[in-house]
């Protein structure tokens, strides 16, 4: 007599309990395929538009409605597309070298030092990382456009803000604030777990704590730093809200790479096209930064989790 009695159901939980390990790779490939069918569908779908001529865009499936690779050439025809995304790599470097030096001086102080109220510090900074940037865009507008007066001599001129709309301080300042608490949390994580033996015999030889931390504390630690890099640079280089608001948009004005891809986007219409393939052209350099620092970046991410 056969035991299989019920519906599909019944002898699909039976077998579930049964064997679990097949339940866990089923799950494990439905994440899998879903994970890469939401994540690579948009590239894909920006490269059959970017292939797509201009006038069979409207009717473009799939598959692209012809094949027209000219449009990634005419992008720099029409706009010096080259120069937006040399304006984002340069902001995406010159903050994150300030926030790594800075992060590097904040997680030693955390990481390896003991004073009152360090926990609740720590806290207060990582909060700051939650806080929406569109809280701060009309102070440091107002601040970055010469609007706030400091201080007034008595028959003299007035102390006003710098003016630094369409400079690179207006981005690299604000950028810095934004994504240093996330950097200061992983530098510390790794600092505090370098023993003190290493930097006791590198002070005992002279150095004092700023050398330590720069010729032992780092190089110890260059998974996390790499890691706190590259998240930087790939959140800056992405950044769309200061990006957009604190240039006029051209090219020699620091404006990046948002503004290059807007710029095909016209009143009476857009030139899809070529919105395309300059996203495409835009995402290599992260592409290719995320493709050589991957192991760093598993690394630091995950090591930085363990206690040594």
């Amino acid at each position: 007599m056969s035991t299989d009695t019920g519906g599909p159901y019944q002898r699909w939980v039976r077998g579930a309990i049964q064997e679990p390990g097949k339940v866990y790779r089923a799950m494990f490939v439905v994440a899998a395929v879903f994970f890469l069918v939401t994540t690579l569908f948009p590239l894909y779908w920006l490269v059959v538009l970017a292939l797509t001529p201009a006038e069979a865009i409207s009717n473009v499936g799939l598959l692209p409605n012809g094949f027209n690779p000219a449009a990634f050439v005419t992008v720099f025809e029409k706009v010096p597309f080259h120069w937006y995304v040399f304006n984002s790599f340069v902001l995406g470097l010159l903050t994150t070298i300030v926030v790594l030096f800075l992060a590097s001086l904040a997680g030693y102080v955390f990481g390896r030092l003991d004073f009152p109220g360090k926990t609740p510090l720590m806290l207060l900074i990582l909060a700051v990382s939650y806080f929406p940037p569109a809280a701060f865009l009309l102070p440091l507008f107002q601040l970055f456009t010469a609007n706030i007066t400091f201080l007034t001599l008595p028959g003299g001129p007035e102390i006003t803000s710098p003016m630094l709309f369409n400079t690179p301080g207006a981005l690299v300042l604000p950028y810095s604030a934004l994504f240093l608490p996330l950097s200061i949390f992983i530098l510390t994580t790794f600092y505090s777990q370098i023993p003190d033996g290493l930097e006791n015999a590198a002070r005992i030889e002279g150095t004092t704590r700023l050398g330590a931390l720069f010729r032992v504390i780092m190089p110890l630690s260059a998974p996390g730093v790499a890691t706190a890099g590259v998240l930087t640079f790939i959140a800056v280089y992405n950044e769309f809200f200061f990006g957009y608001l604190m240039t006029d948009g051209q090219a020699q004005h620091w404006a990046p790479v948002v503004w290059g891809i807007l710029h095909f986007q016209g009143q009476y219409g857009s030139l899809y096209n070529l919105m395309a393939a300059a996203s495409i052209i835009g995402v290599l350099p992260v592409a290719i930064i995320v493709v050589v620092a991957q192991e760093k970046i598993v690394s630091g991410l995950t090591a930085g989790a363990l206690k040594e």
